[in-house]
């Protein structure tokens, strides 16, 4: 059984999503958001993050840890500050002995789709259905983070049935 966590990097909102993936089935654990309160210097909103994510991961030991690949926006101070939020997960990851895997948000969404383009929204409709999370919704933050774990699962699924295949 591997557990498999999901982080969608923000500093306001970081969504995390947790499965348990045997080969053969993916199994929903949790999900949910770390939101350091807004008045907070972005510094400090790093160090809750970071904090949360010590815990977070030292509660359920995942083997491995798939982050969302940072992608250029339109706003340079955006991008610099969710990269530090990435760096921040990426090192607790680390420092917890995970696995890092990264994967675009363009990807994860046609895989769970089939449509690169999706809104988070129809992910979120598609991906609570594949897990069987009826009538409930979420953060969009926290069902990205959920989308990054279930769509690694699934490519450990057919990498474990076609030997010779690399993710």
């Amino acid at each position: 059984m591997k557990v498999i966590l999901g982080i969608d990097p923000g500093s306001t909102f970081t969504g995390f999503g947790v499965v348990n993936s045997d080969g053969d089935s993916i199994l929903h654990v949790s999900h949910g958001v770390i939101a350091p309160p807004a008045k907070l210097s972005f510094h400090d909103r790093l160090a809750i993050i970071a904090g949360e994510l010590e815990t977070l991961v030292s509660r359920i030991q995942p083997d491995e840890i798939v982050i969302e690949r940072i992608f250029l926006g339109k706003n340079a101070d955006s991008a610099f500050k969710l990269g530090h939020v990435r760096g921040v997960a990426v090192s607790t990851a680390i420092r917890a002995g995970a696995d890092v895997v990264e994967y675009a948000a363009r990807a994860v969404k046609k895989g769970i789709t089939g449509n690169g383009a999706s809104t988070k929204d129809q992910v979120q409709i598609v991906l609570f259905a594949a897990l069987g999370l009826r009538n409930h919704q979420a953060r969009l933050d926290a069902s990205d983070a959920l989308a990054l774990a279930f769509y690694h699962a699934r490519n450990l699924q057919v990498a474990g049935r076609m030997p010779g295949v690399e993710l």
